[in-house]
């Protein structure tokens, strides 16, 4: 997994590299190490990130200070790979690809540690209260966990790896994503199917929309928003390339934008009613990566004018809305 990403990512910076990159208006420096994974509440005031060799920890974007600094096991060959805010952004969840931590925001403490002995781990996601725990494995196969009872239900609709997952903040209502062209929506209770979204390639992003009303679905060829409610396609993410592939999404201003950052440096604001681009910018890239070079992690909308971002460069920066 991890070395095929970064073949991606190679290729694709190999075609954009050249390309000028926008200024931000605010930027600074989390790490000069650079980083693997990064998460942003979405006031876009916190952001948790973690890098090779530096552990885990929680910054204070409006203030530039660490917060909380988190250990684990971050040796070389096991890395913490995913870092996730919960619904209400009161938890996080750390993850390695056997290993999983959640952690309170309020003091920064350890609620509990959890391993997978029967699968690697490929991405995982909090209900709003960090109570149900929703993950997605290599074996095709997505469990929904609840920490407090112990109750685990997988749910076997997938034929492939599972590449994403997202659940809605009540923890009711599951989203998975994977390499058998499919998105499913379904129900945490009993695992029955909602919907089935159709993709012609892999998915490798799926994402609520916190209200409920929408969710999108993306693999490298088509980028879907999509209605609850109905099932039907929405729009249409409207991108002038033959291909784009998306590491991180959210929908802001109650789910009339939706925000997309990419592997490419891409940073883009979309109209959700019609999939339009809206504005776009290039996220800074490490200073010593050649050729330039800068994976978007996190993205958030900060009182509605300006969007924050943390990237693989180790930079937390913001650009303004128009």
């Amino acid at each position: 997994m991890i070395k095929s990403a970064i073949y991606l990512l190679s290729l694709v910076l190999l075609l954009t590299g050249c390309e000028p990159s926008s200024a931000p208006d605010r930027y600074f420096s989390l790490t000069n190490l650079g980083l693997v994974s990064a998460d942003i509440t979405k006031d876009g005031k916190v952001a948790i990130i973690s890098g090779q060799g530096q552990g885990t920890s929680v910054w204070d974007l409006e203030h530039n200070q660490q917060r909380w600094r988190w250990q684990h096991a971050e040796q070389a060959d096991n890395l913490v790979f995913i870092t996730r805010f919960s619904g209400d952004d009161s938890h996080a969840v750390t993850a390695t690809l056997n290993t999983f931590a959640i952690w309170r925001l309020a003091d920064g403490q350890a609620q509990g540690y959890f391993s997978l002995p029967e699968s690697s781990l490929r991405d995982i996601a909090l209900s709003a209260d960090a109570r149900q725990v929703l993950i997605g494995r290599e074996d095709g196969k997505a469990e929904i966990v609840d920490t407090q009872s112990g109750r685990r239900l997988q749910f076997l609709g997938h034929t492939e790896q599972v590449n994403t997952v997202d659940l809605s903040a009540n923890g009711r209502y599951a989203l998975t994503g994977g390499n058998d062209y499919s998105a499913y929506l379904w129900d945490t209770r009993s695992g029955q199917v909602v919907w089935r979204f159709n993709h012609s390639g892999r998915v490798v992003m799926v994402r609520f929309e916190p209200s409920g009303r929408y969710a999108f679905t993306a693999d490298s060829r088509q980028a879907s928003i999509w209605d609850l409610q109905t099932g039907k396609e929405v729009s249409r993410l409207q991108y002038d390339h033959r291909f784009e592939t998306y590491t991180t999404a959210r929908f802001v201003n109650d789910g009339k934008w939706l925000i997309t950052g990419a592997p490419s440096r891409q940073l883009s604001l979309w109209q959700v009613s019609t999939g339009t681009l809206l504005q776009s910018w290039r996220v800074s890239p490490h200073p010593k990566v050649k050729p330039p070079s800068a994976v978007v992690y996190g993205v958030a909308l900060r009182d509605n004018s300006q969007i924050v971002t943390v990237s693989s460069s180790g930079l937390a920066e913001t650009w303004t809305v128009k």
